[in-house]
C-alpha cells in the first residue's frame, strides 16, 4: 500500500521554551507544563506512517497533544520541530519546510479538515452550498452551473437535502453542521482527510450517522483519515492502528485491536477500563 504521510518527532511547544522542558514533562512527572519556565509541551516526538484509504487514530484524554498534531498537519500551527513528508502522486513535499502559498495550495486542494467546532470549518456568512463552492472556486472548476452542482451532490452524499442548500448553517443542528463540514472538506477529493473530535457533544444516534458516513467515505474514495479523539468507541469502528498520548508524547501504539484487546502501558489500560 502507498505511504502517503511519514511523520518523524514532530514537536510544539507553546511559550519560550528551556532546556529543562522535555526532562520536567511527560507522562512520568503527569504534566505537559514546565515548572521553571511555564511553557506547554504540547507534542514532542511524535511519529507515525500513514498510507493511501487507511484510517490512523489518535486517542487520549484532553491535553494530551493529539490535536496539536493535526493542527500543525494542517498548518493552523508552526511546530517547534520534527519532519513530515506528504507524499503526493508523482512529489514528496516536505511540509514544514512549505512557503506560505505552497501550505495554501495544499490546505485548498490536497488535504480536508473536519473540525470539533464547525465555526472553525464554516463560513457561517454563506449558504451551506456557498461554504463548499468556496473550496471548489480554488479547484479546476469555474463555472457556476457545475459548482452549484458538486455542492448538491456532495450535500446528498452527506446526507444535507438538497432543498436546505441555499440556508445557512446557523439553522442547521450540530450533527447537520458537521455533514456539511465533512462535505465542504470532500469538495476537491483530497487523498488526506484529518478530524478532529467530529462527533463529541452530538447526540449517540447522530454520532453513529456520522461515523457510518466517514467509513463509506473511506471505503468508496479510499481516503487516508487521521482521526483524532477521546472515545474509545470511535476508535474502535473507525481506525486500523492506532497511537495513544499522554503528556505530549505517544505511549503505545500498533494495530487498533491489539491495543485495545491487550493493552501493554497502565495508562492504555486504564484507558480500556475505563470504557468497558
Amino acid at each position: 500500500m502507498k505511504k502517503i504521510l511519514e511523520v518523524r518527532g514532530l514537536s510544539k511547544i507553546y511559550g519560550r521554551g528551556c532546556p529543562l522542558c522535555l526532562d520536567a514533562t511527560g507522562p512520568e512527572q503527569e504534566t505537559n507544563v514546565c515548572p521553571h519556565c511555564g511553557s506547554v509541551v504540547a507534542a514532542h516526538g511524535v511519529g507515525f506512517d500513514l498510507h493511501a484509504g487507511e484510517i490512523l487514530g489518535i486517542m487520549g484524554e484532553s491535553g494530551s497533544g493529539k490535536s496539536t498534531v493535526v493542527k500543525t498537519l494542517y498548518f493552523d500551527e508552526a511546530p517547534t520541530g520534527g519532519e513530515a513528508v506528504f507524499f503526493d502522486e508523482d512529489s514528496q513535499r516536505e511540509l514544514f519546510s512549505l512557503n506560505a502559498a505552497q501550505r495554501g495550495w495544499l490546505r485548498n486542494h490536497r488535504f480536508g479538515m473536519v473540525y470539533q467546532n464547525p465555526h472553525l470549518g464554516l463560513n457561517f456568512k454563506v449558504s451551506a452550498g456557498g461554504n463548499i463552492a468556496e473550496r471548489l472556486l480554488m479547484s479546476d472548476l469555474s463555472h457556476y452551473g457545475q459548482i452549484r452542482e458538486r455542492a448538491r451532490e456532495l450535500l446528498m452524499r452527506t446526507e444535507v437535502l438538497p432543498g436546505r442548500m441555499d440556508e445557512s448553517p446557523k439553522k442547521f443542528s450540530g450533527g447537520m453542521q458537521q455533514r456539511v463540514q465533512i462535505a465542504k472538506a470532500l469538495a476537491t477529493r483530497p487523498p488526506l482527510l484529518f478530524l478532529d473530535e467530529v462527533t463529541t457533544g452530538l447526540d449517540l444516534s447522530v454520532q453513529a450517522r456520522i461515523l457510518d458516513l466517514i467509513l463509506e467515505i473511506q471505503q468508496e474514495s479510499s481516503t487516508a483519515m487521521i482521526v483524532v479523539t477521546h472515545d474509545l468507541g470511535v476508535i474502535r469502528l473507525l481506525a486500523g492502528r492506532t497511537i495513544v498520548m499522554k503528556y505530549g508524547r505517544v505511549i503505545e501504539a500498533g494495530l487498533t485491536d491489539q491495543v485495545l484487546e491487550d493493552p501493554q502501558h497502565a495508562y492504555t489500560q486504564r484507558l480500556v477500563a475505563s470504557a468497558l
